[in-house]
């Protein structure tokens, strides 16, 4: 189960989630182009990745499709990749000027178990708060769920 919450003192979104896998398997999800594009975002939306360099410095844009109509794109930038945690911007292209700093970090449970945790910054509450609402949630509850299926199934 995933856990979404809003930081009550600042623009914050946190997630998290645990994972029966290593630090090292949910890094590689966040890390190969093609594993990022098996899964990220709702069941309804298939994804198609422009650019991915993930290290450090590198950038990646990626288009959402759902089924023959809209597309949805967003961008950013890797400030810092390593095993541990990724930095990096979002930017969702329908709200250009809106930029979010993300930090995830894989956290190791033991006994082949992982927490990941997203710390997602924006530039105001209500900025926060249009996230919240913009249906996210099940964007992120659906592409967590498609991770769980890809590590049972030995693709990660």
């Amino acid at each position: 189960m995933t856990r979404i919450e809003a930081d009550s003192t600042v623009p914050v979104i946190h997630i998290a989630r645990e994972f029966r896998a290593t630090p090292a398997q949910l890094f590689r999800a966040h890390t190969d182009a093609e594993l990022f594009r098996q899964w990220v975002g709702p069941d309804t939306t298939r994804t198609r990745i422009d650019v991915w360099e993930a290290r450090t410095g590198g950038s990646f844009r990626y288009v959402s499709v759902v089924g023959d109509g809209p597309e949805y794109a967003f961008h950013g930038c890797f400030h810092d990749v390593r095993p541990d945690r990724i930095v990096q911007t979002f930017t969702y292209e329908g709200d250009p000027d809106g930029v979010a700093l993300e930090t995830l970090w894989f956290d190791d449970l033991g006994d082949g178990r992982s927490r990941l945790r997203v710390q997602s910054l924006v530039d105001s509450f209500e900025a926060r708060d249009a996230w919240l609402k913009s249906g996210m949630e099940t964007g992120v509850e659906d592409g967590y769920t498609k991770i769980e299926r890809m590590l049972s199934d030995g693709t990660v």
